[in-house]
């Protein structure tokens, strides 16, 4: 069926019309600004002159579309001509559905050229949203470029009233996507509509119904999009992370019960808890709300994004005092660790000042809570605060099939956390194209240079960790890297089975690069001393353990080399780290998560990179960085180990990143399908995966042939 770009706009407003907008025509910029007087008048119950509205549209017209996004927010406050002042509002943010809403179209501005758009949504005259329609059988990208150019031509013109515009609606009447004004995102950062069980929205009528709908579409403007202080944009939730917090706060209102959420890893879970926490803070029956991390999560950007969505929030010291003090003072939203928690409520010299506390009504939410909740330190929380509410946040949950025995049992995260409120798998986020796909590759049987295999006795530890063997495993990821990375435009970790295997793969890479055989720049980290036999097979990737013995006895070889590696470190990236106690240990950790994170920056030096980081454990769990798109996998890995690690691969990160490469050094084929059918679907296999590179090449050349 094919429809005019003009008659799709005329049944959007129809459908709007029958939605409560009331259609106004505005044809020029002094059209527009005489309706938004009127609005405001009516929106205030006030009687406005021509001067004082003149000094509204003056104070309308200051700064970018950030500072616009909080003016919209915040009241003000204006000198009447009788010198009283009077606080006008502009947006009732606090009962989002008691605003003034009208639509209009082919609204015309003079910038640096003519531009006339589509469709616009004016709440108290102030065009908040703004929908961009193309006919059936365009691409959807053409309305976002045009969108582009009308940000860059006219949008700044007449008094830049258009530069409120807080979501960008663009659709061909099939497709139909929405994204905050933010003009620093990409095409791929537009997003679906959907329902509660995740099926998308796609059709403009459906998607009028749902998102533009009054009182919705406030409540994402009010509510659901966040101003990021870091980066001075704005962003705005999606579907599921709208229907992840909606959950929480109606849990908090209506009951005393706990839940968690199940997202996919990669789905921005730490922006979906946040805002939980930050509109959680505002309901008057809630005393505190703690968000729990664990301490290798707060590095340097944590702390920062946290401290920036809540200035001074974040306690990112290492002194309990400090959190003692934030539980006793007036901070409505805490950010601390799980372990420094621990400490405060065990302590005698803080029971007094904790006492207050214990029947508080204080929530809890607890990110990467597969990986921080099963000790005694959940029981201790729990029995403390006799009135708490706990929320988890996960993207691997602990079924009865992956859970651990430990004294306890085999504790789930059911069995701590009651329901699961809201649900988005892996395959939901590859289908949204939120995350990539994984192309996985085994290479369990390494060739020498002759051709001649390495032989498998029988494939115990002395087999795996034969220095022959990584020697070829090293030479294939020599001759192999620059492939996988794009010419190193992305970085890698490779992750092994234990402390000693670890040793020997970076005094490989060490000799042959003095051979000049590689130039790569390989880091490592590791805790000395820590070495059972890979512990983790049981699908628990645990905590990163920071605990270094100063004692001189216990100097190990492991401790050596660690020492030995760190002054490597320090000489190729003139830094001054060392393994002297835990905290010197904890900032070598936290400058690794920095150099590694620091490539997704712009302004990031090419001789500050690394290439591969080797690890035993650490950054296997909960560590994101876009510019890491390959894994390197010699270790047993299973369940939400195994799905966690994979995951550090698959963020998205414009055209040249298409999936995320894990290259297997065992046969974990077995283990990989397990984990995709216990996290998503027994038949998701295909979806989640793409054939490794020589697969396509192989099968084109026998077509060929």
């Amino acid at each position: 069926m094919t429809q005019s770009e003009a008659e799709l706009e005329q049944k959007l407003i129809d459908r709007l019309t029958g939605l409560g907008y009331e259609p106004v025509t505005l044809r020029n910029a002094e059209d527009f600004k005489a309706n938004l007087k009127t609005q405001l008048e009516k929106h205030n119950h006030i009687k406005l002159s021509d001067t004082e509205f003149k000094s509204i549209v003056n104070h309308l017209d200051k700064g970018n579309v950030f500072d616009r996004a909080k003016r919209l927010r915040d009241k003000m406050e204006l000198r009447r001509d009788d010198g009283t002042t009077f606080y006008l509002e502009f947006l009732n943010t606090e009962h989002w559905c008691q605003n003034q809403y009208q639509v209009t179209n082919q609204v015309t501005q003079q910038g640096n050229y003519k531009n006339r758009y589509d469709v616009t949504l004016l709440i108290n005259g102030l065009p908040l949203v703004q929908i961009e329609l193309k006919r059936r059988g365009l691409e959807l990208k053409e309305a976002f470029n045009q969108i582009n150019r009308y940000q860059r031509h006219s949008y700044g013109a007449e008094n830049g009233l258009f530069q409120y515009v807080q979501i960008f609606v663009i659709s061909n009447g099939v497709n139909t996507r929405y994204y905050a004004n933010n003009r620093k995102q990409e095409f791929k950062q537009t997003f679906y509509w959907a329902d509660q069980e995740n099926n998308l929205i796609t059709q403009l009528e459906d998607f009028a119904d749902s998102f533009l709908e009054k009182c919705h579409v406030s409540k994402m403007i009010c509510k659901y999009i966040v101003l990021h202080e870091s980066d001075k944009v704005l962003m705005v939730l999606r579907p599921y992370q709208y229907y992840a917090v909606e959950a929480i706060i109606e849990r908090v209102k209506d009951t005393d019960k706990n839940g968690y959420i199940w997202h996919t890893t990669g789905s921005g879970k730490t922006l979906t808890s946040f805002k939980a926490a930050q509109i959680l803070t505002q309901l008057p029956k809630v005393h505190k709300v703690l968000f729990v991390v664990d301490r290798a999560d707060l590095d340097y950007q944590t702390s920062r994004e946290f401290n920036y969505f809540s200035p001074d929030c974040v306690d990112t010291t290492d002194s309990t005092k400090q959190l003692v003090e934030q539980m006793a003072g007036d901070n409505r939203l805490i950010v601390t660790t799980i372990q420094k928690l621990n400490r405060a409520i065990k302590s005698q010299r803080h029971e007094f000042a904790m006492e207050s506390l214990k029947d508080k009504r204080i929530v809890f939410i607890f990110d990467e809570c597969h990986r921080s909740q099963f000790g005694e330190t959940h029981k201790n929380i729990v029995k403390f605060f006799t009135k708490a509410q706990m929320f988890g946040f996960t993207g691997t949950p602990i079924f009865a099939d992956n859970a651990a025995s430990n004294q306890h049992g085999k504790r789930t995260t059911k069995d701590l956390f009651q329901e699961c409120l809201h649900k988005y798998v892996i395959t939901n986020a590859i289908a949204d194209e939120n995350v990539l796909k994984f192309s996985v590759e085994y290479w369990g049987k390494i060739k020498r240079k002759d051709g001649t295999l390495i032989t498998e006795p029988k494939l115990d530890r002395e087999f795996f960790e034969n220095p022959d063997r990584i020697s070829l495993i090293v030479d294939w990821i020599i001759a192999n890297h620059n492939r996988k990375t794009h010419g190193r435009k992305f970085s890698a970790m490779l992750c092994a089975s234990s402390v000693d295997t670890i040793i020997t793969y970076y005094d490989t890479f060490k000799n042959k690069q003095k051979q000049g055989l590689h130039d790569l720049r390989v880091i490592t980290i590791f805790t000395p001393g820590y070495n059972e036999e890979d512990q983790d097979a049981n699908g628990l990737i645990g905590e990163p353990d920071f605990n270094i013995s100063t004692d001189v006895s216990s100097r190990s070889h492991s401790r050596d080399k660690l020492n030995e590696f760190i002054a490597d470190y320090n000489q190729m990236y003139q830094t001054q780290h060392s393994a002297k106690d835990s905290q010197a240990f904890y900032a070598y950790y936290k400058d690794i998560a920095k150099r590694m994170k620091g490539r997704d920056r712009e302004n990031f030096q090419d001789q500050e990179r690394a290439d591969i980081l080797l690890v035993v454990n650490m950054f296997l769990t909960g560590f994101d960085v876009k510019k890491l798109n390959t894994l390197y996998v010699d270790k047993n890995l299973k369940y939400h180990g195994l799905i966690q690690a994979y995951s550090r691969t698959n963020r998205i990160l414009g055209e040249l990143k298409s999936q995320g490469n894990i290259v297997c050094f065992r046969n974990l084929k077995d283990n990989t399908d397990q984990a995709v059918a216990l996290f998503s679907d027994t038949n998701a296999n295909e979806e989640i995966f793409i054939e490794p590179y020589e697969y396509y090449t192989e099968n084109f050349n026998e077509g060929v042939q």
